[in-house]
This record gives structure tokens, sequence and C-alpha cells, in this order.
């Protein structure tokens, strides 16, 4: 008898032992993550109903049917590109967005300086969109150094500047893409030295910027308005999510 008593108190220590170990596990999960060194905060970055912390021209810039708006029109025209400007900085992030733009050209600012406080102009990296077939998705320098990478090319940009530049895909492939005159999803992937800019899905361009004093590790974000012919870009679902456990930092 007393050897099955301690036969049936061992057996019950295990099984809470077990028991233990099993519940620990349960409450101690997290959901997998692809690299949990990479992960950041996800921030929605317009609310759907006002322009609370953006700021720019008031005569461009509108809010319509949940959308932020940019128009040109004849009665309302620009003598420069004007941008709509986020009040945070950002270092390293994926960005997403969804854009429609008919006629004219547009993109969005990252890591990006404002160059005129009173007139809303930037310079800095740009993930360029237009109504045209040419230029939508392309790695365009505004104020600095023009164009970085044309639509499927991979660029490599040394600390003198020299660029190193091999094709992924084809422009035309890329084009094919787009939904003319209808929402399109835009993702913009900075990470260190490593830019990258997706269109639907489709990576559009892929940049290794090391040239000294031009390539920028961090600044703002911000929407443009070409000049030039008349044009309406309707932007939403703008979120961006901070990598690296890199914090923001508020300029203003």
């Amino acid at each position: 008898m007393k050897i099955i008593t301690f036969r049936k108190q061992l057996a019950y220590i295990n099984f809470k032992l077990i028991l233990c170990v099993v519940l620990m596990a349960i409450f101690s999960c997290k959901p997998p993550t692809k690299n949990s060194d990479n992960q950041g905060s996800l921030i929605s970055m317009f609310n759907g109903e006002n322009l609370d912390n953006w700021r720019g021209d008031s005569r461009i810039w509108s809010i319509e049917d949940g959308c932020i708006v940019g128009k040109t029109t004849p009665e309302n025209t620009i003598e420069q590109n004007t941008f709509l400007i986020y009040q945070d900085s950002f270092s390293d992030f994926e960005l997403s967005f969804r854009y429609k733009i008919i006629g004219g050209n547009s993109g969005v600012q990252y890591r990006s300086k404002v160059l005129d406080e009173e007139l809303f102009i930037v310079g800095g990296y740009q993930a360029d969109m237009e109504a045209g077939i040419n230029y939508s998705g392309i790695l365009y320098e505004e104020k600095g150094r023009g164009i970085l990478a044309l639509r499927g090319e991979q660029v490599k940009i040394d600390s003198d500047g020299k660029k190193t530049v091999d094709q992924f895909s084809k422009a035309d492939i890329i084009e094919a893409v787009i939904n003319k005159e209808q929402w399109n999803d835009y993702r913009i992937i900075a990470d260190g030295n490593h830019l990258q800019h997706f269109i639907n899905g489709i990576k559009t361009i892929d940049v290794m910027d090391d040239e000294k004093e031009k390539k920028s590790t961090s600044g703002i974000i911000a929407l443009q308005v070409h000049k030039g012919p008349d044009m309406t870009v309707y932007y939403k679902d703008i979120k961006i999510n901070v990598l690296n456990n890199k914090a923001l930092s508020n300029e203003y």
C-alpha cells in the first residue's frame, strides 16, 4: 500500500509540473515574426477626417471622401512644386499608402528636409508617380541629384558618387501593373542605406546609397503637387512602420 500511494503521489506531482510548463508556454507565446530585430511601431499618419499633423498650402490641399487631395486648376495655380508636410521625422521605416492621380505629376518625399517653411518647399528622396507612362516608381532626389534610379534598376552609389546600374526588370513590365486614374498601392522601404519602392506589389527600384554628404539617413515625409498642367492627386491609408526600433524625432 505504501509503495502504491507513493507512486500515485509521484505521478500527481509530475502531472502538476507538466501542467505548469504547458500553461507557461501558452501564456508566454508571442506571434511569430520574420525578423524580430527589425520590428517596429505601426503608425497611421492620416485620420481620414482632417489634416491634423500635416501642414501645407490650404489652397492646394483638402480632404474629400476620406482622402487627402492635392489639386491645381486654371484658377488655382502654383509657380513651383509645393508639399504637404508631416510633422515628424523618420529614419528607418516601411511606408505604405494608396494613391490615385489624374493629370500631372506627384510624389512622396522621405528622409527629406524643409527648405522653405513659408512656401512649403522640400528637398530629398522622392518616390515618384505621374499620370504619364515613364516615371511612376522611380527614385528622384528633389532639389538634389535628380534621378537616382529609373524603373527596373538596381543601383549602387559609392562614397564618391559613382553609380553602378544593373537591370532587374523592364520598365514596360512595371508600367503594365499601374492602374491609370485608379487606386494603386505604393510601398517604400528605407533601411539604412538601402532604398526600395514597390507599386501594386511589384518592385520598381532598388538602391544602395553610400554617397558622402549627399545620402540621407533621416528626415520628414511630404506629399507633392507639381507645378505645370492641372492635376489632382488622392492619398489615403497612409501608414508607417518604424524599423529597427529607431525612435521617432519631432522637428516641430
